[in-house]
Protein backbone atom coordinates (compact mmCIF):
# COMPACT_ATOMS: atom_id res chain seq x y z
CA UNK A 1 0.00 0.00 0.00
CA UNK A 2 1.19 3.51 -0.78
CA UNK A 3 2.20 5.55 2.26
CA UNK A 4 0.63 8.91 3.09
CA UNK A 5 3.61 10.91 1.74
CA UNK A 6 3.53 8.92 -1.48
CA UNK A 7 -0.13 9.84 -2.08
CA UNK A 8 0.83 13.50 -2.15
CA UNK A 9 3.76 12.63 -4.43
CA UNK A 10 1.39 10.95 -6.90
CA UNK A 11 -0.77 14.08 -7.07
CA UNK A 12 2.27 16.30 -7.51
CA UNK A 13 3.77 14.07 -10.22
CA UNK A 14 0.48 13.91 -12.09
CA UNK A 15 0.06 17.68 -11.80
CA UNK A 16 3.55 18.26 -13.22
CA UNK A 17 2.91 15.82 -16.07
CA UNK A 18 -0.42 17.44 -16.97
CA UNK A 19 1.10 20.93 -16.91
CA UNK A 20 4.04 19.73 -19.04
CA UNK A 21 1.70 18.23 -21.62
CA UNK A 22 -0.35 21.44 -21.77
CA UNK A 23 2.79 23.58 -22.11
CA UNK A 24 4.37 21.39 -24.77
CA UNK A 25 1.13 21.02 -26.72
CA UNK A 26 1.98 17.56 -28.08
CA UNK A 27 -0.49 16.58 -30.78
CA UNK A 28 -0.65 12.98 -29.55
CA UNK A 29 -1.54 13.92 -25.96
CA UNK A 30 -4.97 13.18 -24.50
CA UNK A 31 -4.47 16.10 -22.08
CA UNK A 32 -3.88 18.47 -25.00
CA UNK A 33 -7.02 17.13 -26.71
CA UNK A 34 -8.99 17.90 -23.55
CA UNK A 35 -7.80 21.50 -23.22
CA UNK A 36 -8.02 22.45 -26.91
CA UNK A 37 -11.80 22.78 -26.61
CA UNK A 38 -12.96 24.53 -23.43
CA UNK A 39 -16.06 22.34 -23.20
CA UNK A 40 -14.31 19.00 -23.71
CA UNK A 41 -12.85 18.69 -20.22
CA UNK A 42 -16.12 19.95 -18.72
CA UNK A 43 -18.06 17.24 -20.57
CA UNK A 44 -15.56 14.60 -19.45
CA UNK A 45 -15.90 15.68 -15.82
CA UNK A 46 -19.68 15.39 -16.13
CA UNK A 47 -19.41 11.95 -17.74
CA UNK A 48 -16.96 10.71 -15.13
CA UNK A 49 -19.10 12.04 -12.28
CA UNK A 50 -22.12 10.16 -13.66
CA UNK A 51 -20.05 7.00 -14.06
CA UNK A 52 -18.89 7.34 -10.45
CA UNK A 53 -22.48 7.75 -9.23
CA UNK A 54 -23.53 4.66 -11.19
CA UNK A 55 -20.59 2.67 -9.79
CA UNK A 56 -21.53 3.78 -6.27
CA UNK A 57 -25.09 2.59 -6.84
CA UNK A 58 -23.75 -0.90 -7.59
CA UNK A 59 -21.58 -0.84 -4.47
CA UNK A 60 -18.62 -2.33 -6.37
CA UNK A 61 -15.59 -0.85 -4.62
CA UNK A 62 -13.27 -1.64 -7.55
CA UNK A 63 -15.50 0.30 -9.95
CA UNK A 64 -15.90 3.14 -7.47
CA UNK A 65 -12.12 3.39 -7.13
CA UNK A 66 -11.60 3.27 -10.91
CA UNK A 67 -14.23 5.92 -11.64
CA UNK A 68 -12.94 8.11 -8.80
CA UNK A 69 -9.47 8.03 -10.35
CA UNK A 70 -10.93 8.98 -13.75
CA UNK A 71 -12.84 11.89 -12.19
CA UNK A 72 -9.78 13.07 -10.24
CA UNK A 73 -7.62 12.97 -13.38
CA UNK A 74 -10.06 15.09 -15.37
CA UNK A 75 -10.49 17.47 -12.44
CA UNK A 76 -6.72 17.90 -12.32
CA UNK A 77 -6.69 18.72 -16.04
CA UNK A 78 -9.35 21.37 -15.43
CA UNK A 79 -7.34 22.83 -12.55
CA UNK A 80 -4.17 22.96 -14.67
CA UNK A 81 -6.10 24.52 -17.54
CA UNK A 82 -7.12 27.34 -15.17
CA UNK A 83 -3.66 27.51 -13.57
CA UNK A 84 -4.95 26.40 -10.19
CA UNK A 85 -2.53 24.27 -8.19
CA UNK A 86 -3.78 21.12 -6.49
CA UNK A 87 -2.26 22.56 -3.31
CA UNK A 88 -4.76 25.42 -3.50
CA UNK A 89 -7.63 22.92 -3.43
CA UNK A 90 -6.00 20.93 -0.64
CA UNK A 91 -5.59 24.15 1.34
CA UNK A 92 -9.30 24.85 0.90
CA UNK A 93 -10.06 21.40 2.27
CA UNK A 94 -7.64 21.91 5.14
CA UNK A 95 -9.29 25.25 6.00
CA UNK A 96 -12.63 23.45 6.26
CA UNK A 97 -11.33 20.88 8.73
CA UNK A 98 -13.06 21.26 12.07
CA UNK A 99 -15.85 23.36 10.56
CA UNK A 100 -19.29 21.84 10.29
CA UNK A 101 -20.29 21.28 6.69
CA UNK A 102 -23.55 23.07 7.43
CA UNK A 103 -21.68 26.06 8.89
CA UNK A 104 -19.28 26.18 5.93
CA UNK A 105 -22.18 26.04 3.47
CA UNK A 106 -24.01 28.84 5.32
CA UNK A 107 -20.84 30.96 5.28
CA UNK A 108 -20.49 30.50 1.52
CA UNK A 109 -24.14 31.51 1.02
CA UNK A 110 -23.56 34.66 3.10
CA UNK A 111 -20.45 35.55 1.09
CA UNK A 112 -22.27 35.06 -2.24
CA UNK A 113 -25.23 37.22 -1.27
CA UNK A 114 -23.17 39.97 0.37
Amino acid sequence: MIGRESHRDVLEQLERLIRKRITQGCSDSYVVELVQDDNRVLKKIGEEAIELVLAAKTGDSGSICHESADLMFHLMVLLAQHEIAVDQVLKQLQNRMGVSGLQEKALRSTLKSG
